[in-house]
């Protein structure tokens, strides 16, 4: 599917109540990995992205130009929608506006900006400072503009609650919604009861932040939809997961000398994943 198509087909089913669970990817193997498992649709994670393309820590040090070109790169070899982290648009209104149309052009589904000062900060971690709220509500009314296909959708992210409260986490959400947001996403509740009040606050489709060792609890999906979420993104789970199996596999190796008896689970189709059945075909019908 074009991007624009993917986008219908996500806002299509956020329409019909259909709930988007969403796993964090990062790169290409976690790319094709989720995209093969029929998820309604992929989330491309910053902290991930940044720290498989740099090994830096999410905190303003990817460019525009490094997640733009990540993001392309995963909508080319996908066929699930993405919804992709774009920080805080990269700078003023200007860059609001270049960072949704070369999103947009690369493939994402919903572009999610958020109201932090730059440099940005990753969510969860302390020390995490906000803009005005009007100057964010500038951001989303440009970006609304700025995309060229009205299915394209707008993820606003709220980080006003770690440093002012939920109170004013919420008074901004009320601003976002009306700016013309698409999608809510208040970063970094603390409690279950405060994501109660989240669901019951907002309007607009409501994204939850289920990230491990974060200071949002962790919530099953059957009762985010009851307090009247309608999105869950899991962005840390893959490439914790996959940075624990490989510190596994690799002190085995260390130890022992041999990949032989790995104990540590190992993807056996990887050729396959990766596409090389398609090389091989090419290479037989046109190989000398």
């Amino acid at each position: 599917m074009a991007g624009n198509e993917k986008a219908r087909a996500l806002r299509d089913r956020l329409a019909k109540g259909e709930f988007i669970l969403a796993p964090g990817i990062y790169d290409g193997i976690s790319a094709r990995v989720a995209d093969k498992m029929d998820f309604p649709a992929l989330y491309m994670t910053g902290y991930g992205a940044t720290a498989s393309m740099l090994g830096l820590p999410d905190a303003g040090l990817a460019t525009y130009s490094d997640m733009v070109g990540r993001a392309e790169m995963i909508c080319s070899i996908t066929a699930t929608p993405l919804i992709a982290d774009a920080d805080t648009g990269y700078g003023g209104l200007l860059n609001v506006r270049r960072t949704v149309r070369g999103y947009e052009a690369a493939g994402v589904a919903a572009i999610q900006i958020e109201d932090q000062e730059m440099p940005k900060k990753c969510g969860h971690t302390p020390g995490r400072r906000v803009v005005p709220a009007e100057e964010m509500v500038l951001k989303i009314r440009v970006a609304v503009e700025a995309r060229r296909h009205e299915e394209t959708m707008i993820v606003a992210r709220t980080d006003a609650r770690t440093a002012h409260g939920l109170d004013e986490a919420l008074r901004r959400t009320a601003l976002y919604e009306a700016a013309g947001a698409d999608v809510i996403f208040v970063e970094s509740p603390e409690s279950e009861a405060e994501l109660e009040r989240i669901g019951k606050e907002v309007s607009k489709p409501l994204l939850a932040n289920m990230v491990e060792f974060g200071k949002t609890p962790r919530v099953e999906v059957a009762r985010l939809k009851k307090w009247g979420f309608d999105l869950a993104i899991y962005p840390g789970l893959g490439f914790s997961v996959a940075a624990e199996a490989m510190r596994l596999a690799w002190s085995h190796l260390k130890a022992k000398g041999t990949s032989i008896d790995v104990a540590t689970p190992q993807y056996r189709d990887m050729h396959e994943l990766m596409g090389f059945p398609e090389v091989w075909d090419f290479e037989k019908r046109w190989a000398p």
